[in-house]
């Protein structure tokens, strides 16, 4: 039975196109309620209101991400989609009826899963410790950032008022700094005392410009960039409708492709969890491609992530993003390198790529070409797009990161508002949570095509996408929280404000500053909510659990293998 649920328009205080909760219910029921929304609008989602009433969702009632957008609820809600699809899974396998299994969800789990890139600890000490120690840097082997992150690069990448002082641009250096100022005849050579300064230089430029400017000039350069958009305003647009016309959860057999035929779950091994023998090859960086690998891996699927050396990653995403998985240093450009890439290709299930749309089809890793290679093999294959702005339209293979997902979709536009900043000043939403709603929509979405290739055969395309994963928030059926309960969530977890310059780690460690000082004994070592791993790489570590837990304790998500740094493995590492 449908929860009732009412939301009246939010223009006056959130914006064009924002819809704000009536009544307020506890978290884990409105999560419930979002949970039958979004299951029901998702193609290939079993229908079954038994196998729906199995999911369970328990937390505080009191929502614990600041602003207004229900990032928790949605957390919450694809963590126990996926649960769900994990004993489908286990019912093919095992035989035993779905309906008899269950999936829990605590709702402040999933909001802090929401963060978790920043809830490790190690050696007995968290990430705050860490940094203010200043010893960061000894806990990587090897330097990914190589710098891009310093001086004016780290401003670079943040929100700015155009010529229009009611439009906003989400400027982005997309590892490359350098390069996007030039390319505006900014000089990136300047050297500043202060963060401050290095984002008011580049702002007296940016005011030079007009929004469409800057778009145009972007498009033009193939940089990343948007217009902070309301939610209304990106709906309007020609890309907004495109990829409102997909669901969120993307999937589909490529039925053009050579039939295959099904491919039985593997059956009797010592792991009992549902991807067990399920093989995934991963070429990824930074949150939301990573993020679908580790959860596959939780699930039990062997996981190899393909680093190249040379490229830059933030280091202190190998802390968490490499749970369960072995990492190896493959440089394409290389043929010995790309043979060997070939050669774990032959067998795998599923390969997830992060990289900007169809730009691996160039390398012979299109999605046409790994279809090929099924059909030659006769053994179907999943196929995972990681971008920004879905599988087709005038800008799907524009490259994006998270920011651009915040900008587009209207929640930086919606979290300015929620702030009291005038019209069009925009902020970053308090958590990655583009990035880590993409990871879990992407993981989500292989399950269901694993599971569906195990019945029917066939090769599965799947496309995860940076905007939509924002953009299903902000939907009226989901609603926002008012006002008093956003201030009444920024004074009992005493949240700073977010300015237009900041970068998302600043953000984000200034949110798990707030747990640990309002949710006791949520984020230390003896969480109920925390694993910890003795003798990896980084002797004693503890990381975040899975979400979703499942009724069969041997089967419920976990890893086995503590994180590990990029390119750890040895190259002539072969599948389990």
């Amino acid at each position: 039975m449908a929860i009732p649920h009412e939301t009246i328009p939010g223009t006056d205080v959130y914006g064009p196109g924002t819809f704000i909760d009536k009544t307020i219910l506890p978290v884990p029921e409105d999560a419930k309620r979002v949970f039958e929304i979004i299951a029901s609008k998702t193609p290939g989602f079993t229908q079954n209101k038994a196998a729906w009433d199995t999911v369970h969702f328990e937390g505080q009632p009191k929502p614990i991400v600041p602003g207004p957008i229900k990032s928790a609820v949605t957390s919450a809600v694809l963590h126990a989609m996926a649960g769900l699809v994990g004993n489908e899974l286990l019912e093919l396998r095992d035989g035993k009826p779905v309906t008899e299994g269950s999936v829990t969800v605590d709702t402040d789990h999933a909001g802090i899963w929401l963060g978790s890139v920043f809830t490790t600890h190690i050696e007995g000490l968290d990430m705050s410790a860490w940094m203010k120690s200043g010893k960061m840097g000894s806990l990587f082997p090897k330097d990914y950032e190589h710098g891009v992150f310093q001086g004016i690069a780290g401003r670079t990448t943040a929100i700015f008022q155009t010529k229009d002082p009611k439009v906003w641009y989400q400027l982005h250096g997309s590892l490359d700094a350098a390069k996007t100022l030039e390319s505006m005849g900014i000089d990136a050579s300047v050297k500043f005392d202060k963060p401050q300064e290095y984002y008011d230089y580049i702002q007296n430029h940016i005011l030079q410009w007009s929004s469409d400017e800057l778009e145009m000039h972007n498009v033009r350069h193939g940089l990343c960039g948007s217009i902070c958009y309301s939610p209304e305003g990106w709906r309007k647009t020609q890309m907004g409708k495109r990829l409102n016309m997909h669901p969120l959860v993307n999937f589909a057999e490529q039925k053009y492709a050579k039939s295959t035929p099904p491919v039985p779950l593997a059956k009797g091994l010592p792991d009992r969890r549902p991807l067990a023998g399920i093989k995934v090859l991963e070429m990824v960086r930074i949150i939301a491609g990573p993020q679908i690998g580790v959860t596959l891996a939780s699930y039990g699927a062997d996981v190899i992530r393909v680093n190249c050396s040379r490229l830059t990653d933030l280091n202190v995403l190998q802390l968490v993003l490499n749970a369960g998985k072995r990492t190896i240093d493959l440089d394409i450009t290389k043929p010995e390198d790309m043979s060997r890439l070939q050669e774990l290709l032959a067998d795998v299930d599923v390969f997830i790529q992060g990289f900007r749309m169809e730009s691996l089809k160039n390398r012979g890793l299109g999605l046409h070409d790994l279809l090929e290679l099924a059909a030659k093999r006769n053994k179907g294959i999943i196929y995972v797009d990681e971008n920004a702005y879905g599988p087709d339209g005038p800008f799907h293979a524009r490259p994006g990161w998270q920011q651009i997902g915040d900008a587009a979709s209207g929640s930086s536009y919606v979290m300015g508002r929620s702030q009291g900043h005038e019209e069009g000043k925009s902020v970053l939403p308090p958590l990655p949570v583009s990035d880590m709603v993409t990871g879990i929509v992407g993981a989500l979405a292989a399950m269901m095509a694993i599971r569906d290739r195990a019945i029917n055969g066939g090769s599965y395309h799947v496309t995860s996408s940076l905007v939509a994963a924002d953009a299903i928030s902000l939907d009226q059926e989901v609603g926002l929280y008012p006002i008093d309960v956003v201030q009444d969530t920024a004074k009992r977890l005493a949240f700073p404000d977010t300015t237009p310059d900041q970068y998302v780690s600043e953000v984000l460690v200034s949110v798990v500053n707030g747990w640990q000082r309002a949710l006791p004994g949520y984020l230390d070592e003896d969480s109920k909510l925390m694993t910890t791993f003795e003798g990896g790489f980084w002797k004693r570590q503890t990381i975040l659990k899975p979400v979703a837990r499942l009724g069969d304790e041997e089967s419920t998500p976990r890893w086995t293998t503590p994180p590990v740094p990029h390119c750890h493995h040895d190259r002539s590492s072969t599948w389990l």
